[in-house]
């Protein structure tokens, strides 16, 4: 089975003082872009930078999530440190994704220069930082979404299909 690990990185959210609003969110995004069976493992947690490494790692190495979303935690904030975490438990980083974030992001909003997203490889797992809003999540996941399927395969991941009417992934024709 296909795991996808999702892990809202929020203090509010984790204490229960509002709802995971973020994280069911992606989910919902998964279902409309995939058509394979995936399993989701799922985590709210505070912005701790430990916790959100130990977090990541555990669905990377123990769990084998092939793909792990994270949202919040990526702004300027002292304890927004979701970048770190990432960047601290990932082999290789994948910048180009943070960077067509911010991109599509300053369509919609000038602060967009303020996020920090990021996304990077820890073994045979992509890890993704998405902001915390879901109209942003949504904007950001769309516009990265189309290269995931290809990165994971080249990691040696399990092959994602994509339900064409809602999202197209691009994979460069075989030769």
């Amino acid at each position: 089975m296909i795991k996808i690990g999702v892990i809202n990185v929020s203090d509010r959210a984790s204490a229960g003082i509002y709802e995971d609003i973020p994280g069911k969110a992606v989910v919902e995004l998964l279902k409309e872009y995939l058509i394979s069976d995936f399993e989701v493992v799922y985590a709210v947690i505070p912005d701790e930078q430990s916790l959100l490494e130990q977090t990541m790692c555990q669905m990377a190495d123990e769990t084998e999530a092939c793909l792990i979303v994270t949202t919040g935690g990526t702004g300027p904030a002292l304890r927004d440190v979701t970048p770190e975490a990432t960047e601290a438990v990932c082999q290789k980083m994948m910048p180009g994704f943070g960077e067509l974030m911010r991109q599509v992001s300053l369509q919609y909003v000038p602060t967009a220069i303020l996020s920090r997203q990021t996304a990077g490889i820890r073994g045979k797992s992509l890890i993704v930082n998405l902001p915390g809003k879901p109209k942003a999540i949504r904007q950001c996941l769309e516009a990265v979404f189309p290269a995931i399927p290809y990165c994971i395969d080249l990691i040696g991941g399990p092959f994602l299909v994509c339900n064409e009417a809602n999202m197209k992934a691009f994979r460069p024709p075989s030769s």
